[in-house]
């Protein structure tokens, strides 16, 4: 009996490749070959030539919000994220928020 994965389909695997700004999000789904890694994910969806700002330089990656690298290799149906910079540090933000939060209360 014969593998019904045998062939040049069973050396793909399917993928998508994700990125959001508040005015919009894009999920780019695409086939790339069985151990490709998340840079090979990204080049070949061609999402920079849609979002000019990413920069795989200074944009940190993700699968499934867990952070990763760019020479990871991917598992089939892996959604890999590229993440924008933080324009706040979450931890002086939500320390900012608690200080307000304690001088509303106090008055």
């Amino acid at each position: 009996m014969e593998n019904a994965e045998a062939g040049p389909a069973a050396s793909k695997i399917k993928v998508e490749v994700a990125y959001a700004r508040p005015d919009v999000q894009v999920i780019i789904p695409l086939e790339v070959a069985a151990g490709a890694t998340l840079e090979d994910a990204i080049r070949a969806s061609a999402i920079s030539d849609r979002f000019p700002e990413i920069d795989m330089a200074t944009n940190r990656v993700a699968v499934f919000g867990k952070l990763g690298k760019l020479d990871q290799a991917l598992r089939a149906g892996d959604r890999v994220e590229i993440l924008r910079p933080l324009i706040a540090d979450p931890k002086q933000t939500r320390k900012r928020r608690a200080e307000q939060g304690a001088q509303s209360s106090a008055d």
